[in-house]
Formats: C-alpha cells, structure tokens, sequence
C-alpha cells in the first residue's frame, strides 16, 4: 500500500485535475496541417494509447495517436484543439507512448481565449490527408495555437444566469468542480466520478486496488456492516459555494467491486442511487447482499444544490459548502466543511 500510494505522490499534482481537452467532455480538433497516418483527432481519446503491432492502413503503420508525413517542406506541423471545457489550465501530459523512431522530439504548445470562437472544422476520419491551400488561408485569419494531447485544468462557468433557486451540479467539473486529493486511484481515478454522462465503462470511474491490510476472513456487525480497517477517500472541491439539497452516486457497470454497506445508505451493484431529505426520512435503505468484497469502485457522483452567497459576510454561514470528501471502504461519508475564502 505504501508503496501504490508513494508512486502515485510523485506524478505531477495536475494530474488529478480534470482534462478539458478531452474527447469526453466536448474536447475537438478543429485543425491539422497533417494526418497522414493517424489523424489529430486521437490526440483526446479518453482511452490510454495502445500498440498493434500487425495492424497497417493503406497509408502505413496504424498508429493510435497523431502522426504526419515525414517533414519535407519548411516549418513544422501543428494542429488546434478547441477545449470541452474552458478552464484555468494547470499542465499538459504530451504522451509519446511506442512512437519509437518516429516521434517528435520537440513540441511547441500555446493557449488562447478567442473570442468569437474558430468557425472552421475538419470533419471525418482525416488519416492519409493534409490541409489545403484553402484551409490554410482560413486558418491563416485565427492565431495558431499549437494545442497537443491532454490539457489538465479547472474548469470555470459564468454563474450569472443560474437563479438562486435552480438545482444544479455543484460538483461536475463543467461547474468547476475538481479533485483536490485522494487515498489511492489504482484502476481508476476519482476525478472520473465528476465527468459527464454516465460512466462507459469500468475504467470510467474510481476504482481503488484491493487493501492489503484487510482480515483474512472478513466479519460483519450487528448492522451487517462488514469489520475492515481503515478506508480509502477522494477530496473534491465545488465549482461554487452552495447548500447541498440531494447526493447521486452510481456504481453502473460496477458488478463484482461495487461499492459495499455505507454507514448511512447501502449501495447496490450497477445502480443509480439518489438521496435526499424526503428519501431519507421515508424509505428504508435498498436490500443488499450481507457479504461483498471490501474494495470497488463508484463510478459518477453528482451533488445537487443550489448556490450560496459568495460575499465576504457569508464567509461562514452555516450549510454553505465548498470542499466535500467522500470515504469508503464499508462507510460512505461527506463532512461538510465551512467556506474557506
């Protein structure tokens, strides 16, 4: 365990934010001067990169990220991405992962507000093709922006057109929610758990590995609540202040390493759990299995609230939250913590 966790400690710290650029959460290639074998668009899979070593196209090796022809004109290649999410950017992950003899030995990376946005866009699978002279031109009138791979950020939205009365997910990283810390993101990492939609798959949300230090046999209280030590947590941040009316959390696609016994709700395998007040007050929780593995994963989880006031004189208004964190191992909790300006 310490030894996962001190692995994890030296990566980067903007990592565990969230990538705006990503094809997930809207992320684009709007431009490429080339892509003859493999187009830009790779660049923001939401899927790590992967090696076939038998699989060709009819313009060459296939390649699972952005490759050109070799360079035989001046200047260099480029390619703009237009952001999902636009963000405070903290840091890029450049990955050139089993690009071996071909791959780039510099790159070149620049950030803009445009406002208005590029109105041009290379639709369609573009391997085995390059940029016009036409394209070029239009291209020409819009800063280039050398934008590659994965761009790690916060997100920020204009909150001036949410009505103090409308609910709203005050943790989804469109929001400005993010991750701040958390115990251990073997499978998958929590930041997951804020994106959009709902999971596609496994790899889609937080999984932690299995704890080492848990019983040979496991035993269970009078509560069916099963007798293991310690916990693993996740840190978030609001994108806004605000009071927290219900909680979503879905363990869809989790069958086998779902989430087990909460202390005040128990989870079920790939199901999409709402609680609030009315919930809590009237319905007993759903049935589950007595015995469940004491490790898993969650796949999305929504805070729904409204906001708060962020003037200095609501600095420490009571219910008014802004960071939440999210244990688990048999026990699920969120302690609500005061505004910190």
């Amino acid at each position: 365990m310490a030894e996962r966790r001190a692995k994890a400690a030296a990566e980067p710290h903007f990592l565990q934010f969230n990538d705006l650029a990503c094809e997930a959460v809207g992320g684009k290639v709007i431009f490429a001067t080339d892509e003859w074998f493999a187009p830009a668009a790779n660049l923001l899979k939401r899927e790590q990169p992967v090696f076939i070593a038998s699989a060709f196209t009819e313009f060459g090796k296939w390649m699972d990220g952005w490759e050109t022809r070799r360079k035989r004109t001046p200047g260099h290649d480029w390619c703009i991405v237009a952001l999902g999410v636009p963000g405070l950017i903290h840091g890029f992950d450049v990955d050139t992962s089993f690009f071996t003899g071909n791959h780039s030995p510099h790159v070149s990376i620049q950030a803009a507000c445009l406002d208005p946005p590029p109105t041009f866009s290379l639709e369609g699978d573009r391997t085995g093709m390059a940029a016009s002279d036409a394209q070029l031109t239009a291209v020409a009138k819009v800063t280039r922006r050398d934008l590659q791979t994965r761009v790690y950020g916060v997100g920020q939205r204009d909150w001036s057109d949410i009505s103090p009365n409308q609910d709203v997910d005050l943790l989804a990283l469109t929001n400005g929610g993010v991750c701040l810390g958390y115990s251990d993101a073997h499978f998958g990492h929590p930041r997951n758990m804020i994106g959009l939609g709902r999971g596609v798959n496994m790899a889609d949300g937080w999984e932690t590995a299995r704890r080492l230090d848990r019983p040979k046999h496991l035993e269970e209280d009078e509560h069916g609540v099963l007798l293991v030590p310690g916990w693993e947590w996740a840190v978030f941040r609001l994108g806004h202040p605000g009071v927290i009316r219900s909680v979503e959390l879905d363990t869809d696609h989790f069958k086998g390493t779902f989430r087990t016994p909460a202390a005040w709700r128990c989870l079920r395998a790939d199901h999409h759990h709402v609680f609030d007040e009315a919930r809590s007050a009237s319905a007993p929780p759903p049935a589950t299995p007595p015995h469940h593995p004491p490790d898993g994963g969650i796949s999305r989880l929504r805070l729904i609230g409204r906001l708060a006031p962020t003037s200095p004189s609501s600095t420490n208004q009571e219910g008014r939250i802004q960071t939440v964190k999210l244990r688990h191992t048999e026990q699920i909790k969120f302690n609500k913590v005061k505004c910190r300006n």
